[in-house]
């Protein structure tokens, strides 16, 4: 049995690393109980958006947690670079949601109507560009965009650099990273947990479980039904290439080095990871019909990854009421609430008065959407 510490967190992805590196932030002793390379790892595998609009369309409150985390990220990026050098190539200089034909310009302008609707919301700044104005931004943009969706909030990171800086980060502060953990079981220890993984067993005051999609089963035996599902998307890489895309869109970015990534594919499959070929193909279809130049571009890389999902894709973040201290934390925005889970969610971990605090991101909305 190993020592005890303040807190458990066990998962060591975005969310688990940045609610652990927030909690040591505050001072707590933290264990992070990681799988290893067995586990799905989702945060190996996305986009690295820190991505503002259309975020929290039927909830506000998801809405505005995401642009207090998009305030709260340029701090947050210092700070991890003043510890520990790692620089998370953040950049937040607005960003684009292409349209291909008249639909989808109606679709954008209709979401962006109905978030001004909801309290608290249009100070997002979302406006709709017509093409002439588009291709003002992206001068190589083709002929069939018919406008786009801008949000001067929206940005990214190297979501990689953002893993490894949190995880140097917690450590550099005293928490403890565990690989191998996978965990069978969690019960009561008196006042506390006691944590029974693959690594050998460990006792907290308090267990926060962001494991991705094992909170499905995990946050059952602290009495918490997550009804998380996975979602499959694909990422392709392009070759290095000169300037193609100078700001940023919802589904292609070009990084520092020159080369472009694309994707923002939705798929049902389970839990395989396998690539399909037809979804790499819908995806560089719809790429090229932004960008016709890219129709000779090589891919020198792809990849899928499996999302976490709710049944209405917002956040879920509760404390079990049956066994107090033990929280359950699933979202798919690991990137762009990476700042919020690290500089405001951990400190409610530690003081009290979380389900309060995070009413809105409660799984009984379910139940109730049931019964109604």
């Amino acid at each position: 049995m190993r020592g005890g510490s303040d807190v458990i967190v066990i998962g060591g992805g975005l969310v688990g690393s940045s609610i652990a590196y927030g909690l040591a932030r505050e001072g707590a002793s933290v264990t992070i109980l990681d799988e290893g390379d067995v586990a799905l790892r989702a945060s190996r595998g996305n986009f690295g958006l820190v991505w503002v609009q259309g975020k929290g369309d039927g909830m506000h409150e998801y809405a505005s947690w995401t642009r207090r985390s998009k305030e709260l990220y340029q701090g947050f990026a210092d700070g991890i670079q003043e510890r520990d050098g790692t620089d998370i190539e953040l950049k937040q200089d607005g960003g684009l949601e292409l349209c291909l034909g008249e639909e989808e310009f109606r679709t954008n302008e209709d979401e962006i109507r109905r978030m001004h609707n909801q309290p608290g919301v249009g100070e997002n700044d979302r406006v709709m560009l017509d093409a002439d104005e588009v291709r003002r931004m992206l001068p190589l943009v083709g002929p069939e965009v018919t406008g786009a969706s801008y949000s001067p909030h929206d940005g990214h990171v190297n979501p990689l650099y953002l893993l490894r800086g949190l995880h140097g980060n917690a450590q550099a502060l005293g928490a403890r990273y565990v690989s191998g953990g996978r965990v069978r079981h969690i019960e009561k220890d008196g006042g506390g947990f006691r944590v029974i993984s693959e690594a050998g067993v460990f006792l907290g005051q308090k267990v926060v479980i962001a494991a991705g999609l094992a909170n499905k089963w995990l946050a059952e035996m602290v009495g918490l039904d997550i009804p998380v599902e996975p979602n499959r998307g694909h990422i392709l890489i392009t070759e290095r290439m000169q300037p193609v895309i100078p700001t940023l869109l919802v589904n292609a970015r070009q990084t520092a080095d020159g080369t472009i990534n694309f994707g923002n594919s939705k798929e049902s499959a389970g839990y395989s990871t396998r690539i399909n070929p037809a979804k790499l193909g819908e995806i560089a279809r719809s790429i090229i019909r932004c960008f016709p130049i890219l129709k000779d571009a090589r891919i020198v890389r792809t990849w899928s990854a499996l999302r976490v999902m709710s049944p209405d894709g917002f956040p879920i973040y509760r404390e079990s009421e049956s066994m107090p201290g033990a929280f359950s934390i699933s979202c798919h925005s690991g990137v762009t609430l990476a700042a919020a889970h690290a500089l405001e969610l951990a400190p409610v971990i530690l003081g009290g008065r979380f389900n309060e605090r995070f009413a809105a991101f409660s799984p009984e909305r379910f139940r109730a959407a049931s019964a109604a």
